[in-house]
């Protein structure tokens, strides 16, 4: 039987949300690079015994609260998402089932049965973001179709989307013939190649 990703995307507001970064390493860096440059104003914590140059330099830029010590349990408190980064598995083993216990999702860097999910590759033009999943197979493939994408979708598109949004509004009639309208409106978008 194919396998196939069951995975459910969804769209976090991660500014709304407090999220904690276990480690202070290359992992740890590099996960709250990604977070932060997707959201900027995300609350985030870190905990670790050693933090990067990079990684201090760029948590004070955006108010990320840094830790100096060991990871504790207490530090789960009022928490709704964990990373998990440290290069000490029992480590991050003991986070995914202190996280399980609590009902926090948690992910722990490249070990796929203990994460309760992914960090895929994004792209973001404006209002526009695309994510990318390979269901935690590979993630240099998910970074070479966020290349891809990145260059297939046109810097304009979020002047596209705004525009829309307006037009959507002044559609006059109930929700199924709105869908309509626009679905009519925008089939250009997808049909462009088959016209070529």
């Amino acid at each position: 039987m194919k396998e196939r990703n069951e995975l459910y995307p969804v769209f976090l507001k991660v500014n709304n949300l407090k999220v904690l970064i276990v480690g202070g390493g290359n992992v740890a860096e590099e996960k709250l690079t990604f977070l932060l440059k997707s959201s900027p104003n995300a609350e985030v914590e870190m905990i670790s015994p050693l933090f990067r140059d990079g990684t201090v330099e760029l948590a004070n830029k955006h108010k990320v609260k840094m830790h100096q010590g060991k990871y504790r349990r207490r530090f789960l408190k009022g928490k709704h998402i964990v990373v998990a980064t440290t290069d000490i598995p029992s480590v991050n083993e003991k986070v995914y089932h202190d996280c399980r216990k609590r009902a926090i999702l948690v992910n722990v860097a490249d070990n796929p049965p203990f994460c309760d999910f992914y960090m895929g590759g994004i792209v973001t033009k404006g209002n526009v973001k695309v994510a990318i999943s390979t269901n935690g197979k590979s993630p240099t493939t998910a970074k070479r179709l966020r290349q891809f994408f990145e260059d297939v979708i046109p810097e304009n598109i979020d002047d596209l989307v705004k525009n829309l949004n307006e037009y959507r509004k002044t559609i006059k009639g109930d929700f199924e013939e709105k869908v309509e309208t626009l679905n009519e409106f925008t089939k250009g978008l997808v049909n462009k190649k088959d016209s070529d």
